[in-house]
């Protein structure tokens, strides 16, 4: 969208929250980048200039606006709407591969040389994957410096900077402002206003031997509208005791992560999500921030979605009743796909009784002050050797599940946010058990994919039948085509016909 100038002047001189993130707005005479919606006058067209991402910017020399916060903003939907290199790149990025793996990890993981992955990601985005990564790792070094009372030090290690030094040039180069005046002009704000203006103060954690991040919140920006109904609703109604449950308003969930473990409560708000992480180490930030965002949908195009949705007469009223719907995803594709093949053909009840089991038998205890959860889902190699005999599954059901958890321990299946769509498709299809339901289940709350469709699904055939819209598999297939592509949110739309727990807030 960047390349269109005349369309990104009409977004900025409206101050269009919906373009947040799409594209930055660069100011010539100022040297500063902010996003669209940004509340100060409108610079002169002659003086702007845009431009496909942050990192674009700061390549460019430009600094971020202290008014509206830019790097903060929503992340572009166009991620999670592709499966082509550059989104899956930016994915990857967005998981903080970069900072762990280098970028020759990077390339390995989309099956690319280093060149080829730079070269793209330079064409579309107009910076590479290290400086995608450096303006990740400078926001979420703001994020820490503005709302915990970290040393500064642990801060920059824990953003993913290698070095102090790297660490207080970026942030001077990107915020104009050291790290020490980035943290007093927030506690400045946060006593006029009675909070700090994008987060809330966090718990941090006494007294420990070894400095950690304790509990950190924050708010998650979405586009409006979202409708937390069906989207907190699901999640709950298929919640695994011990892993995940709904507390004082929260949805409450265990979190596996590369460097330890975490528990993350997210609440809906009007306008936002608030997101209170609890982290064994500070380096899993931006990768438990990037999971709960991509589990609650948070950077669709809801707008997009409804409009295209809204053009079929029998599903405009469904769009207009409760628009902003989310597809709700997941933080772990491997636990996602266990937990489909432990759903097929029972309940909702006894698809939970049966994953509790795994979990009580398999997962790792941790403790959990707060509420009541006790356990990590169990990782596929935990459960790659266990017995057959003592899943309490038909045998047929044992015989799939087993297969797939030895393809995820091995490797030779992999589902996470790198990967091709259809490739994966075509994997699971390909493992005894797998029909067309359990498959595309998986495209679209694990792979993430927007235009999956459940045309056999009998929730779906009932809404379908319901409305006046064919409700046998090949003919809501064939009209469904004008949905694409995103038939997933269509599914959820009409899932949200029934009387289902998943279709509910919890009160």
């Amino acid at each position: 969208m960047h390349g269109d100038f005349d369309r990104c002047v009409r977004a900025v001189q409206s101050k269009d929250a919906r373009f947040d993130g799409w594209f930055f707005t660069a100011v010539l005479t100022t040297r500063i980048y902010c996003r669209p919606s940004c509340p100060v006058v409108p610079p002169k067209p002659e003086n702007m200039t845009f431009h496909p991402s942050a990192a674009s910017c700061q390549q460019a020399g430009f600094r971020a606006c202290k008014r509206c916060r830019p790097d903060s903003s929503p992340g572009s939907p166009e991620w999670n709407e592709r499966a082509d290199l550059v989104a899956r790149a930016m994915r990857l990025i967005g998981d903080g591969v970069v900072d762990r793996e280098g970028v020759p990890g990077l390339a390995t993981r989309l099956g690319y040389s280093t060149r080829q992955v730079e070269r793209q990601l330079l064409a579309e985005l107009g910076a590479g994957p290290l400086a995608l990564a450096r303006a990740q790792r400078a926001q979420t070094a703001r994020l820490l410096i503005e709302t915990t009372t970290l040393p500064m030090a642990q801060i920059a290690f824990g953003a993913g900077f290698s070095s102090i030094r790297t660490f207080n040039d970026t942030v001077r180069e990107v915020f104009a402002l050291a790290p020490g005046e980035l943290r007093t002009r927030a506690a400045k704000r946060g006593g006029r206003r009675g909070n700090p203006p994008a987060y809330t103060t966090p718990t941090a954690t006494p007294a420990a031997p070894t400095p950690t991040l304790g509990t950190i919140s924050l708010r998650l920006p979405f586009r409006a509208p979202l409708n937390p109904d069906n989207l907190f609703g699901h999640l709950v109604a298929t919640a695994v005791p011990g892993v995940e449950e709904w507390r004082d308003g929260a949805y409450r969930r265990t979190l596996r992560l590369p460097y330890g473990h975490g528990i993350v409560a997210l609440t809906p708000h009007p306008d936002h999500i608030g997101c209170r992480l609890t982290l064994t180490d500070p380096r899993d930030l931006t990768l438990a921030i990037s999971r709960c965002r991509r589990m609650l949908d948070l950077d669709a195009d809801p707008v997009a979605v409804d409009g295209l949705l809204a053009d079929d007469p029998l599903l405009a009223p469904l769009v207009a009743k409760a628009p902003g719907r989310r597809v709700p995803r997941t933080v772990d594709e491997d636990e996602f796909a266990v937990r489909a093949v432990l759903g097929q053909q029972v309940s909702t009840a006894a698809a939970r009784t049966h994953a509790a089991r795994l979990v009580t038998a398999h997962g790792e205890p941790v403790d959990d002050p707060e509420g009541g959860l006790t356990h990590l889902f169990p990782a596929p190699e935990a459960l790659a050797a266990l017995d057959p005999e003592s899943l309490a599954l038909p045998r047929s059901r044992r015989t799939t599940l087993t297969t797939l958890v030895r393809h995820l321990a091995d490797g030779t299946l992999q589902l996470g946010v790198e990967n091709d769509w259809e490739r994966a498709r075509a994997q699971l299809t390909a493992l005894p058990g797998f029909g067309p339901w359990t498959t595309e289940v998986i495209a679209m709350r694990a792979l993430g994919d927007p235009d999956a469709f459940l045309p056999s699904d009998l929730g779906i055939r009932r809404a379908a039948q319901a409305l006046g819209l064919p409700h046998t598999p090949a003919a809501l297939t064939a009209r469904a085509a004008a949905w694409r592509p995103w038939r997933a949110y269509a599914v959820q739309y009409l899932w949200a016909t029934d009387d289902h727990a998943i279709n509910n807030l919890p009160a």
